[in-house]
């Protein structure tokens, strides 16, 4: 029974929601991990993972499980940062050039690509709505996704999220610039910041 507690503790961590690699890593047999989903009644949400009948069920947390190479960027990050005034239709998620996003593009998830070297640029962790940890872009790095990718974008959408941004008093302008150069924007980026000053 010492295993069952030790998996309860894992599944008490993670809000109600449990993946094979999580407990088979904490030294669990998958055949034990197996009795105890059929024991604690479980929901398979998909293959090795699954969720607790008592959890709710965070679409956001349970994407970026099913799919731990993306990061939750554009509208979506906007959205987590309490930059955008709505939360958008439909998730959108980064992930490194190369990636097959053909599973996760079935989800009906907005899925943008960059080059390993930008990937790991701004991560920072950000809780959902309903409390699970995420992996997100911060807000400057977000402002030049937006910007790199404003044909696929709502010009009042990206307006609003600019002027929030800019209202932030945890702003970081020189890192704003230092990204928009990075991410080859800065010339859009200075005339959108003189419109909107």
């Amino acid at each position: 029974m010492k295993k069952f507690e030790l998996i309860d503790s894992i599944l008490q961590k993670n809000k109600g929601i449990l993946k094979t690699s999580d407990v088979t890593g904490a030294g669990v047999s998958k055949q034990y991990f197996y009795e105890y989903v059929k024991t604690r009644g479980l929901e398979r949400v998909e293959r090795g993972l699954y969720m607790s009948a008592d959890a709710w069920a965070d679409g956001m947390y349970l994407l970026q499980k099913r799919f731990p190479q993306s990061v939750f960027s554009h509208e979506t990050a906007s959205y987590l940062l309490g930059i955008a005034d709505r939360e958008p239709l439909k998730f959108s998620v980064t992930v490194k050039s190369g990636t097959n996003t053909t599973m996760i593009s079935k989800l009906n998830v907005k899925v943008y690509s960059v080059k390993e070297e930008l990937f790991q640029e701004g991560i920072i962790k950000v809780d959902s709505p309903m409390g699970h940890t995420l992996r997100v872009y911060n807000a400057e790095r977000t402002v030049c996704d937006l910007i790199r990718s404003r044909n696929g974008i709502e010009l009042q959408e990206y307006q609003t999220i600019l002027k929030e941004y800019l209202r932030k008093k945890e702003k970081d302008l020189p890192l704003l610039m230092r990204y928009a150069k990075k991410f080859r924007v800065e010339k859009l980026l200075r005339q959108y910041l003189e419109v909107l000053a």
